[in-house]
């Protein structure tokens, strides 16, 4: 294959059949290992605390998440046939230079994301520490909202920094280390959080008292101003990982396998995980009369240490599985992209790390307001329209078929003006203007409300009618 050296590395190759292992358990597992987190926890909470009612919630959830499935298969499609990750695959599209545009901005998202990871699970260790050694002036800060700095400051940030070098550590053991943690982890995660389940529900005297709470929405008009956002949200909570599947997707056996994989993983983890989350945080209500939605803290007011102390192992494993797959891969894959002859993978995953502390993450998680319509909604409207333009240009524009050998090439076929395709940034701006411009106009709000789909139809649209137009 003729290449360009500015364009190619060996993570940025294509993988070769015979290299690929994943089978549809690897990718099954993946998804129950990502999903099962504290994000997702407190994402089902937060619809609870929001005014919705379980059943609502754990609808809006499902809603979701069946609806980013179809962009998830969509875009993997390419990165099982041709074995080519997204940053890569984005060349098609943005052309060879600027691909690194989409690829930036999905990496700027995954850093926020690895940063707010590390934050919690750091809280996680900083609260095991307080169980085995019940270290002075822990107790105060573990049962105070752990998504701000209070007492215990520096202990906090120790602990953060701690699980930094821990995820720094899989990061360097490069991507097999990824498949074997996903595989292992899976089974074990989940059933630890049944547990959870049914021994706080044991405590509150069943699911039929757990369950009992109505929703707070009494017309159709409110519960719509409420669910609207927050479906936008659950949309964009695997947004990042619908452009970015084919980093996973490459290392496939087939497409039956990849997909099948994802089509039980993904639904059927975020569902139960969520549902174990808003028992246990409708659970905590009837115990101890006030929704305590950080399984961090709930864990401490139960006074079982040897419990809790295995429980919050779980947590930690489930937020080092998730951190690595959903924030690492692919942003690693991402800043190689920019400079493939000096930045590795490694190196790559190291700029993530160092950017992801940058993003102070004790600061995007403030409230449970910003966190679902300030943090999921607003980066939902720049990802939007790349999945848009993608999906557009691979499925419609080339029906699916990619010439390889030009994706590394700057004098192929994907060079357009000097590297850039102006069609497919010109799209991607007026699509992100559109989705956002709801933030600075009141009378425009319903625009961002539904930030990721109106991007995505406007940018995919608006790319296949300028390239027609040269055609």
């Amino acid at each position: 294959m003729a290449i360009d050296t500015s364009l190619y590395n060996e993570d940025l190759a294509p993988i070769p059949i015979e290299k690929r292992t994943w089978g549809m358990y690897n990718y099954a597992s993946l998804w129950v290992a990502m999903s099962v987190c504290i994000p997702t926890y407190m994402l089902a909470s937060g619809l609870i605390a929001g005014g919705m009612a379980w059943w609502q919630a754990i609808g809006t959830i499902l809603l979701g998440n069946l609806i980013v499935l179809i962009p998830m298969l969509l875009n993997a499609h390419a990165g099982t046939k041709y074995g080519i990750p997204f940053p890569v695959f984005v060349r098609a599209s943005f052309g060879v230079r600027g691909a690194n545009v989409p690829a930036v901005l999905r990496a700027l998202v995954a850093c926020g994301w690895f940063g707010i990871q590390t934050w919690i699970g750091g809280q996680a260790i900083l609260a095991m520490l307080s169980i085995l050694w019940s270290f002075k002036g822990s107790q105060t800060f573990v049962f105070a909202n752990l998504w701000s700095f209070k007492a215990s400051e520096g202990a906090a940030f120790a602990c953060f920094l701690a699980f930094w070098a821990l995820n720094i550590f899989v990061i360097w053991r490069g991507i097999d280390a990824i498949k074997f943690l996903e595989g292992i982890a899976a089974p074990f995660m989940l059933g630890v959080g049944l547990l959870l389940l049914w021994w706080v529900t044991s405590q509150a005297g069943g699911l039929g008292p757990v369950l009992s709470t109505p929703s707070k929405f009494h017309s159709t008009a409110a519960f719509l101003k409420f669910f609207i956002p927050s479906l936008t949200g659950m949309v964009g909570f695997w947004a990042t990982v619908a452009l970015n599947i084919p980093d996973f997707t490459r290392y496939a056996k087939s497409q039956r396998d990849q997909a099948l994989g994802q089509a039980i993983g993904l639904p059927a983890a975020m569902t139960l995980y969520s549902f174990i989350g808003v028992a246990v945080t409708s659970a905590s209500v009837v115990i101890f009369g006030e929704a305590i939605w950080d399984p961090v803290v709930l864990l401490g007011r139960f006074h079982r240490p040897v419990v809790a102390f295995i429980a919050l192992i779980a947590l930690l494993i489930a937020t080092l599985n998730t951190n690595v797959a959903a924030n690492v891969v692919s942003p690693s894959n991402d800043f190689s992209n920019l400079n493939p002859r000096r930045i590795s993978f490694r190196t790559g995953g190291i700029i993530t790390g160092v950017i992801g502390i940058l993003m102070m993450p004790w600061k995007l998680l403030g409230s449970f307001s910003d966190y679902i319509f300030g943090w999921l909604v607003g980066y939902s409207g720049l990802l939007g329209p790349i999945a848009g333009i993608m999906i557009a240009d691979y499925f419609i524009l080339r029906k699916c078929e990619l010439d390889v050998d030009a994706l590394y090439r700057a004098d192929g076929k994907y060079s357009y003006t000097r590297g850039v395709n102006w069609n497919a940034i010109i799209a991607l701006a007026s699509g992100i203007a559109v989705a956002l411009i709801g933030l600075i106009v009141p009378a425009l709000r319903w625009l961002y409300d539904y930030a990721w789909f109106v991007g995505f139809f406007v940018a995919g649209s608006l790319y296949l009618l300028l390239m027609k137009k040269e055609k």
